[in-house]
């Protein structure tokens, strides 16, 4: 399975709390909600087509468990969003929480070497296996360089503090952008789908002048 990572984000790289006051109050983060303001029917569409492609999850225990809270007693038959995460397989990462604990719908906690296991996940057949929200999960997965795809919602709101998509000491990567899936949208929401390029270093250039023009040198 491809594994993509698919995050809300303010303008300073913020993934923590987008959704509500007290999603996600870690560190005494007290800015959540602060995607609110900003959803429209634009970006309900982007989401949903996100979770079309799915075929299993991969979740953190926090996220995991806020989102069960919610979507599991979403039983509209016409969201998308919650037809998928009630029907497809869960794959929650966790060293406490029982299977029993689990308590939603095809909800496997993986435990031991996580790499290994996401390893073993992702050379399952099937679609996307997704991973939503999930701060540490996600710092752990590009360390390992086991994503295969970003997609983001990039808001535009700079938040200040919090926890960032790519923290301070995270392994350099560079990215090719997949055009057809990555635009703005009005409201000056950016939707961007990028794939990893290069891994553990990036490339690097100079701006010179020849015969009198401004010209970039690469390597």
């Amino acid at each position: 399975m491809l594994l993509s990572v698919n995050i809300f984000v303010s303008l300073d790289g913020v993934m923590q709390g987008p959704g509500a006051p007290d999603e996600d109050r870690t560190g005494g983060f007290d800015r959540g909600g602060w995607l609110v303001p900003h959803a429209s029917a634009h970006t309900s569409e982007v989401v949903e087509d996100w979770f079309h492609q799915a075929g299993a999850f991969l979740f953190g225990r926090t996220s995991f468990e806020m989102l069960r809270d919610h979507w599991s007693r979403v039983t509209d038959p016409d969201d998308r969003i919650a037809t998928k995460l009630n029907t497809l397989p869960k794959y929650v990462v966790s060293s406490t929480l029982s299977d029993d604990e689990a308590g939603w719908a095809l909800a496997t906690v993986v435990r031991g070497d996580v790499v290994d296991e996401i390893r073993r996940l992702k050379a399952l057949p099937g679609g996307e296996l997704q991973v939503h929200g999930s701060w540490r999960l996600v710092q752990t997965l590009h360390e390992a360089g086991l994503v295969d795809v970003y997609r983001l919602l990039q808001y535009p709101v700079v938040i200040g503090t919090g926890k960032r998509l790519f923290p301070n000491g995270s392994t350099p990567a560079t990215f090719t952008v997949k055009e057809q899936t990555s635009r703005v949208l009005p409201g000056g929401v950016v939707a961007l789908t990028i794939s990893p390029a290069a891994f553990g270093a990036i490339s690097a250039g100079v701006y010179t002048v020849d015969n009198g023009r401004s010209v970039p040198v690469i390597g």
